[in-house]
């Protein structure tokens, strides 16, 4: 979704994204983009036939819902390297504790620039939910959030990766929380392998020519 012309809150969130991914690659201070995404666990009635010489894999048309959970997802686009986590709900707490993980896979990092949406659990304050005070503010002082604007996802690139994973490892039915996890974890592990990385290359300026219309107009 397009956000009404005219609209300076969303032009000045974009082109403070877009400046940080355009920062050169600083092992102390690395760029990472966060995202999650919930999945429905779904359970084969019928073992599938196989594929075979001229013949698609064949699943029947019944299945059983085995409940929801959720994926998130971390990304550092310059790195070449993400990191995924697979939980059961999708609340403050899992995400306070999924920055937790990303502190510990960054420990010598000086500050973490993290890029993620507007999402209402995407708080300070859940920090102080999940943990003492003095153990958020530590985690707290470990980041640099960074929001893209509302109506504006497709900026952050762990989307993109999400998009890859879901295409590449998640297009079919997987009824376990546990088998979910496996296989995205082995989807992860050969992304990091062959280093693979997002080139980003959607400016300020571009956007300034091509989403001319979201920018406020001046009369001189």
């Amino acid at each position: 979704m397009i956000p009404p012309q005219g609209n300076a809150e969303f032009v000045a969130a974009m082109e403070q994204v877009l400046d940080v991914y355009h920062r050169p690659y600083d092992a102390a201070f690395p760029v990472v983009c966060m995202d999650e995404t919930p999945r429905q666990l779904i359970r084969e009635m019928r073992t599938p036939v196989p594929m075979g010489p001229g013949r698609p894999a064949r699943h029947d048309y019944e299945y059983r819902r085995c409940g929801t959970c959720n994926v998130f997802m971390a990304t550092e686009p310059l790195a070449g390297k993400r990191m995924t986590k697979v939980t059961e709900r999708r609340t403050k707490t899992d995400w306070a504790q999924f920055l937790a993980d990303i502190a510990t896979r960054c420990r010598d990092a000086t500050r973490i620039t993290l890029v993620m949406d507007n999402l209402n659990t995407h708080r300070p304050g859940a920090l102080y939910e999940a943990y003492p005070p003095a153990q958020a503010k530590a985690l707290w002082d470990r980041f640099e959030f960074v929001y893209t604007p509302k109506h504006g996802s497709w900026l952050n690139v762990a989307e993109v990766e999400l998009n890859v994973m879901n295409r590449q490892c998640l297009n079919r039915r997987i009824g376990s929380v546990d088998v979910l996890a496996r296989e995205v974890a082995a989807w992860q592990a050969s992304r990091d392998r062959i280093r693979a990385k997002v080139d980003w290359q959607f400016t300020a300026e571009d956007a300034r020519l091509k989403l001319k219309r979201l920018y406020p107009t001046h009369v001189v």
